[in-house]
């Protein structure tokens, strides 16, 4: 202990920071200082996502001589503003601006004042007069602004500009949303700018979800962030545990109640003050039963300004989370909003590989590169990064892990904003160390050369093998531009869609983009699968966007059907959110077999903060399913990696199911407990658990479906647990519902 508080110790030296950790304070008080030592420091105009220093230097220019009303430093003050969410003030500064200049000049910002004026709608109805519709694309009933300014304001700017540049497609997307936000989408929207068809919904059978994170307590106000849906007190509800990326940021634990509602316990368990986190992870680094937290920080800031240390929150079992990064060994300074849990060298024991975003002006050999630390056994982790050939160098943005060659070893693949992505394969032990293989253009992953963010493997097509998706960010537009091209047939090529590679069960891959019909303008920043109609395949929800407050694009929605293809629900399901989209997560939170999607919401900056969302899934099919929770014994105690094969008879068809203990997509974390679907079958033949890193397998044959049920490796017999269904109620409704004088009293 004492050895890692000095190695603490100097790295806060070398780092700048002047806080020595000591036997005086604990390894959690020291995070809480640490963190808000680097977040006073980070209070710089350098800083690239702090307008509030920016905003202060420009009045020190302006108060040095108020005779000098530079149109550029007003201009700048404006556009910070926004950033900041002082939406009338940064009108007030372009209206004012705007009159006194030429035209010439004022064009120059018009899109800066139209797309204040956009958010100025946004913040006086889908904000301060929330609604489950707000911000739903496409845009209508209770979404529809009551405060119209706003947006009458932008419809007048964007018809100026696209008077003069008919071919501004960005503007033409916006004044599009505009005049949806109104009502007036498309019957009002002149000829000459309406995109035809935005609000078709076309797919038969899908019933519209419907947030009620606002009637739970659940709606957080914030930025970017992730969110962890698990059971964090062993009871067998499932909790809520969500972060934001600013270390001003708060964490939240929200308790399940088991009785429909929710308690926010996060100062009761210790995780005020652990502020920051763009995205979050659970594991079971040290297999005592109960789920911890991994934070990852520092993602996105360049110049020094993600040198964050990332937490490691160990549950204690009582309701209380302690920060032990100091002591475990897992404290560094990288930049960094993704890692994968795995048992890499099969020794029963969580390892952590975590993806460092090592900056593209600095690829030169002195930039940090990934991580890989394995797991001690006693609550600390080695760094093996060197002698595992697994130090990548590049600008990462998602990992992920599975078994992709069902040879019993983890593997890894790694997604990049700096053009390549990489394919790890696990040799095994090599003198009893675990030692990685670039695959990658074995594999057939090299070919294109593009920047991509959300990633993960799963099994799209139920053959046994897992595939990879990893999503496209290339763009050179913002991200309104390329959806208007979309929408109008315009070509677009490669322009944020989702790429799927199948596996060929030969060590290759596939690309299957197009011929499944992923081939669409997507821009995923966050995003995971799930099973939302219980027929057996994965489907996916998708958070978009970049920190551009022009780039409102709908969050996206893809139905599997049938493992052959892909298909945009969208508009149907009514989960096109234009707000920022970041960690998400399927999780069946009223125990009813049906999951539901809660989806952390928000941009990067203060002014771009939203409210999260639960949508509830209106499920009325009657696909059957089965819920698992697997402990290990040899194998790790949370079975992550684990694999799962269920066997069933659908109208006189026997096929297979099969998935992986995991917490889902690269952004954003689905229980560990896994929930599968079986589709109109009866009864489920068999249940095969191959357990990760023991080789140990298991059978239960004959088992009904629509159950929970406990299985420990080693043990014949498998527990059911008998779980409350839960009865989520929306607040709108109840006061729709009610009768005037009730609702006037």
């Amino acid at each position: 202990m004492k050895i890692k508080i000095a190695v603490a110790a100097v790295l806060f030296v070398a780092l700048g920071f002047t806080i020595i950790a000591s036997s005086k304070t604990s390894s959690h008080e020291d995070m809480i200082q640490l963190l808000q030592q680097i977040n006073r420091q980070n209070f710089k105009i350098s800083n690239p996502f702090n307008p509030e220093a920016k905003i202060a230097f420009c009045d020190s220019l302006l108060k040095a001589d108020p005779g000098m009303r530079s149109n550029y430093i007003l201009s700048s003050k404006a556009a910070l503003l926004l950033k900041k969410g002082k939406e009338e003030e940064s009108v007030s500064i372009y209206e004012d601006l705007v009159n006194r200049m030429d035209y010439m000049s004022s064009s120059q910002i018009l899109p800066d004042m139209a797309i204040a004026y956009m958010r100025l709608g946004e913040r006086s109805n889908c904000m301060l007069n929330h609604t489950g519709s707000s911000c739903i694309f496409p845009i209508k009933d209770d979404g529809v602004h009551k405060i119209q300014t706003g947006s009458r304001k932008a419809i007048e700017t964007y018809t100026s500009m696209l008077k003069a540049h008919p071919d501004d497609l960005e503007s033409r997307w916006l004044i599009n949303i505009a005049y949806m936000t109104l009502g007036e989408y498309p019957q009002k929207v002149p000829k000459e700018v309406l995109i035809p068809g935005l609000n078709a919904d076309s797919v038969a059978g899908i019933k519209p979800f419907k947030d009620i994170a606002k009637s739970l307590g659940l709606n957080i106000n914030g930025r970017a962030g992730g969110v962890a849906v698990d059971d964090y007190n062993n009871d067998g509800y499932l909790d809520i545990i969500t972060s934001g990326w600013d270390l001003s940021d708060p964490m939240h634990y929200f308790q399940n109640n088991k009785d429909g509602t929710f308690t926010d316990r996060t100062e009761q368990s210790g995780l005020k003050g652990i502020t920051g986190g763009l995205n979050i992870q659970q594991t079971d680094y040290n297999n005592d039963g109960n789920i911890d937290l991994f934070v990852l920080r520092g993602a996105w800031l360049t110049k020094g300004f993600g040198n964050q240390p990332s937490s490691l929150l160990r549950n204690n079992g009582d309701g209380t989370f302690t920060d032990v990064t100091i002591p475990s060994g897992l404290l560094y300074f990288h930049p960094t909003q993704t890692a994968t849990w795995a048992d890499f060298n099969n020794d029963g024991w969580l390892d952590v590989f975590v993806g460092v975003e090592a900056s593209t002006q600095a690829l030169d050999g002195n930039a940090p590169t990934c991580q890989l630390f394995i797991n001690n056994h006693d609550g600390t982790f080695k760094d093996v990064t060197t002698s595992a050939h697994c130090g990548i160098l590049a600008f990462v943005k998602g990992v992920t892990s599975a078994d992709y060659n069902n040879d019993g070893f983890a593997d890894i693949f790694i997604s990049t904003m700096t053009g390549d992505k990489y394919l790890l394969k696990n040799k095994g032990l090599k003198n009893g160390k675990v030692d990685f293989d670039d695959v990658t253009r074995k594999a057939g992953l090299a070919q294109n050369k593009e920047r991509t963010f959300t990633t993960w493997f799963y099994d799209y097509n139920n053959d046994g093998w897992q595939d990879i998706l990893v999503s496209d960010y290339n763009f050179e537009h913002t991200l309104g531009y390329y959806s208007a091209a979309a929408a109008l047939g315009k070509p677009v090529k490669d322009a944020g869609n989702v790429f799927l590679y199948k596996n060929n069960h030969d060590g290759t891959f596939t690309n299957v983009t197009k011929e499944v019909g992923l081939d669409r303008v997507v821009y995923s920043m966050g995003g995971n699968f799930g099973d939302i109609d219980n027929d057996g395949y994965l489907d996916m929800y998708f958070g978009t966007g970049n920190p551009d407050f022009r780039s409102l694009v709908p969050n996206k929605f893809f139905k599997n059907d049938g493992g052959k293809k892909f298909i945009d629900i969208t508009n149907s399901s009514r989960m096109g959110n234009l707000q920022k989209g970041h960690g998400v997560a399927f999780a069946d939170f009223r125990n009813t077999g049906n999951q539901d999607i809660y989806a952390e919401m928000g941009g990067a900056y203060i002014g771009d903060s939203y409210t999260s969302s639960l949508y509830l899934n209106p499920r009325t099919d009657n696909n059957n399913w089965i819920s698992l929770k697997l402990d290990g014994v040899k194998a790790n105690k949370a079975a992550i990696g684990s694999h799962i094969k269920l066997t069933f008879t659908e109208n006189g068809v026997q096929r297979s199911v099969y998935k992986d203990v995991n917490s889902g997509g690269s952004f954003g974390s689905s229980p560990l407990r896994q929930e599968m679907g079986i589709g109109q079958a009866k009864l489920i033949d068999d249940i095969e658990i191959k357990w990760a890193g023991s080789g140990t397998v298991q059978h239960f044959a004959n088992v009904k479906p629509n159950q929970f049920l406990q299985i420990t490796e080693g043990v014949d017999q498998y527990k059911v647990t008998h779980l409350n269904k839960l009865t989520f109620i929306d607040k709108q409704d109840m006061a729709t519902c009610m009768p005037m004088t009730a609702q006037t009293k």
